[in-house]
């Protein structure tokens, strides 16, 4: 049973070629590769309400840069731009600066903590969400986003280290 190959983020961030045995591995559950992509296209979808679609991207960012996923931050970046997004701001939040918008920052700051310190992600972490105006659907638009930027994250560090040990062999 063989269907046309679904290109998504992973792909960008991960190019595998289709003599490659990673890929064929990756596309042995062609509903996996479409689930991923459209919980990625929910999660950015202009329709959230609460979290701008630039405020999301942000997040993941952030979320790839501290994860250390260039790949994946690369990605982010771009759509940022695209967005519009104010150069500044890209460059402090790529870089890891602290940034004027205390809404912004208060997300990044909670965005951190989930990734680095799960433990950290409390009732007091969420509360001082909610002290920067963050609604309570907002909040968690906000952290399933998250969760997903740690699915999205490992796939594709997976995805890398069995190319990676595809070369070596």
């Amino acid at each position: 049973m063989t269907s046309t190959p679904v290109s998504d983020v992973i792909d960008a961030v991960v190019p595998l070629a289709p003599d490659q045995p990673t890929w064929a591995l990756r596309r042995q559950r062609e509903k996996v590769l479409a689930a991923t992509q459209g919980s990625y296209d929910a999660m950015f979808s202009p329709a959230v309400e609460g979290l701008s679609v630039a405020e999301r991207l942000f997040v993941a960012l952030h979320a790839c840069r501290v994860s250390k996923a260039d790949s994946l931050a690369g990605h982010y970046r771009d759509r940022l731009v695209a967005e519009g997004a104010d150069a500044a701001v890209i460059a402090a939040v790529d870089a890891g600066k602290p940034v004027a918008d205390a809404r912004l920052q208060a997300v990044l700051a909670f965005t951190g903590k989930l990734i680095e310190r799960p433990i950290e992600g409390d009732k007091a972490a969420v509360q001082s969400l909610a002290q920067s105006g963050l609604s309570t659907p907002a909040i968690v638009a906000m952290s399933q986003l998250i969760a997903y930027l740690s699915y999205q994250i490992r796939v594709a560090a997976g995805l890398k280290a069995l190319a990676a040990l595809e070369v070596a062999a």
